[in-house]
């Protein structure tokens, strides 16, 4: 079993990125990334109204991260110092070495590689520091943008999964990716 430490919270670096933990200043940027349209679209899950409702995600967060069974990051540019997007593992299956990725990013951040290049450094944190064996990522296969981000940072898809999800009076499809430590197409490259 994963025995696992975020204290300190780790902040993570790439070459434009500096990737922190969620706090109170990031609030309001939150609540946008989470309340857009166009950012939620693909996102089963509810949307916020007002800012207090992410104060409440903050929470949760900093709950995950206290009790080791989940770590999410403000992604930031380190020239902007605000937040882009968030990207996390979450839903942590430690007996089995595993844990689910998610990733948002606002939209005018879009097609400039920063959720790949933010992707990549916590791909490493996964597999080298917190010593997973395998990471999967579930999407809405409507949504290629993430797939497309998915595979090219080697992610292959594992399972689809037809009408397995209910939301907003609908039945919707699920497809799950899964990239392994050792796959050569990993991280690593």
């Amino acid at each position: 079993m994963l025995v696992l430490n975020f204290d300190p919270f780790p902040v993570l670096e790439t070459e434009r990125l500096q990737l922190v933990r969620f706090e109170e200043r990031h609030l309001e940027r939150m609540f946008m990334l989470r309340s857009s349209d166009e950012v939620m679209r693909f996102v089963e899950r509810p949307r916020p109204e007002r800012v207090e409702d992410v104060r409440e995600m903050l929470i949760n967060n900093n709950e995950l991260v206290q009790r080791q069974e989940g770590i999410s990051w403000v992604v930031e540019l380190k020239d902007e110092k605000v937040l882009a997007g968030t990207i996390g593992f979450w839903r942590m299956k430690k007996e089995h070495h595993r844990a689910e990725i998610g990733y948002m990013i606002l939209p005018e951040y879009w097609k400039k590689g920063l959720m790949s290049e933010a992707l990549r450094e916590v791909l490493r944190y996964g597999f080298d520091v917190m010593k997973l064996h395998s990471i999967e990522a579930d999407i809405n296969p409507e949504n290629t943008a993430s797939e497309t981000i998915l595979e090219r940072n080697g992610f292959t898809q594992e399972a689809f999964f037809k009408e397995n999800f209910y939301w907003k009076g609908k039945y919707l499809n699920s497809a799950i990716y899964s990239l392994l430590e050792q796959d050569p197409r990993s991280y690593k490259k």
